[in-house]
């Protein structure tokens, strides 16, 4: 395939927000798509994370704090950031390398072009959303083992958008237990500003936010409402883009772990540990923290490393109606209806490591003195996944040096909220169209 032929098929390697968004993508370009995953729709990072998109808090990982918090912390198993003794070169290959973009300038560099993504990022949502599914397509339809999903079994009534509608966080709520906690935020907002990027926030008195959300306790001693945010139930929201792209034609086949890559004359063909394949003319790997794996034979040399996050649910009291974000305990609270999401931490350590039990503990140890009403024994849906980072914090996309071979990953705690935008872009990338400008900063071979 050259640089100026649409790929008729396309097989895209991942099931989570970044990989199903491209497919989506691609699909509205008249391509046919196949999505692959080891285990289903929203099995990595992209189920139980926060759910939030927030271009105002949409921020490089390297920032220059992180460093200094990180060394003094890094090795405390109670801390929100956290790397194992035994680390492995890779991840001490990484931490080299994140260490040298965890400078005031480089933090600017990269904090100008997630300022140039802007709200585009909310944009590619509302696209994806903007004709509703007609009718929603039962998780009958997804292949497993190998299969193929096709459209028997059931309705085949197609719509062309995703039925679950993003939500407004307004306000976007932050709270502090002191003011200097709070002048951090202050200083990143302001950073954001100096970069080119638009923020609109208003500070709150602790009466004034405990009085908008009950549920938050004493230890709230200060708070700043962001506006213009909003923020999703990811367990429903994904399996509503699982939804939408197999009424459009797609295929989704689980139980497939990729293998190899293998290219030829004609094309690739995708191979899982069992010997099956899939063919195409083209793929697009979006495994997340597991990018190296496939990607690194043809060119890709970045280091993409897990930062693990961490979430559970509880049932407070009184439900809050807003996400909220705890800065300096980094931790982030987001009310899915019926219950409220608690996530944090960042441990730096490999993807398929079990969860860690005390990580969890560290999360409520840092988020219950924030709250009241909350029974933090009574948690369900502990969890979990692993984000891809990246040294620069900046995420891997578009073609390798095979232009049959391209790549979707690497956005750290953002691949959520970026993924759609990213969808979009590798779509028109593969398929000959113009793409953004802010697409030069991601090129996978840098």
């Amino acid at each position: 395939m050259s640089n100026t032929q649409t790929p008729e098929n396309v097989v895209v390697i991942g099931a989570g927000m970044v990989g199903l968004a491209t497919a989506w993508y691609l699909q509205e370009r008249g391509v046919n798509v196949t999505v692959v995953d080891r285990d289903g729709v929203a099995a990595g990072s992209s189920w139980g994370n926060a759910g939030w998109l927030t271009p105002a808090l949409t921020l490089p990982l390297s920032e220059p704090a992180v460093l200094t918090y990180g060394l003094k912390t890094m090795f405390d198993p109670a801390s929100p950031l956290y790397i194992p003794l035994s680390a492995k070169p890779s991840l001490i290959r990484f931490l080299l390398g994140f260490a040298r973009h965890c400078t005031p300038g480089k933090w600017r560099e990269a904090m100008a072009v997630f300022s140039e993504i802007g709200a585009t990022g909310l944009d590619a949502f509302d696209e994806i959303s903007e004709a509703n599914a007609v009718t929603r397509i039962g998780r009958d339809h997804v292949a497993v083992g190998g299969g193929s999903s096709g459209n028997g079994g059931g309705t085949t009534t197609l719509g062309t958008g995703v039925a679950e509608p993003t939500k407004p966080a307004e306000p976007f709520l932050t709270g502090f237990k002191n003011l200097k906690d709070r002048d951090g935020l202050l200083h990143e907002l302001e950073g954001i500003r100096a970069s080119g990027g638009q923020v609109e926030f208003d500070l709150m008195s602790a009466a004034e936010i405990r009085d908008m959300e009950p549920t938050l306790g004493a230890g709230v001693q200060a708070g700043v409402q962001i506006h213009h945010q909003r923020f999703i139930n990811p367990p429903k929201f994904m399996d509503s883009l699982a939804d939408s792209v197999i009424a459009r034609g797609g295929q989704i086949v689980t139980d497939f772990e990729v293998a190899d890559i293998r290219e030829h004359a004609h094309g690739v063909e995708v191979i899982d540990a069992h010997g099956r394949t899939q063919g195409a003319d083209a793929v697009v790997i979006a495994t997340g923290a597991w990018l190296g794996k496939l990607a690194k034979k043809f060119g890709v040399k970045r280091v993409v490393q897990a930062g693990r996050g961490y979430s559970f649910t509880v049932v407070p009291e009184v439900m809050p109606t807003h996400p909220i974000y705890f800065p300096a305990q980094r931790v982030a609270c987001t009310p899915l209806g019926d219950r409220f999401r608690i996530a944090g931490t960042m441990e730096f350590r490999d993807a398929d490591h079990p969860l860690e039990p005390k990580r969890i503990e560290a999360i409520v140890a840092a988020a219950s003195p924030m709250f009241t009403g909350i029974n933090w024994e009574d948690r369900q849906e502990e969890w979990v996944g692993s984000r891809p980072c990246t040294t620069d914090g900046l995420p891997l996309i578009g073609a390798t040096r095979s232009s049959r071979v391209h790549v979707a990953g690497g956005h750290g705690m953002w691949g959520v909220a970026l993924g759609p935008l990213t969808g979009k872009m590798i779509a028109a990338s593969i398929t000959g169209e113009s793409t953004p400008a802010v697409m030069r900063h991601f090129n996978p071979l840098r």
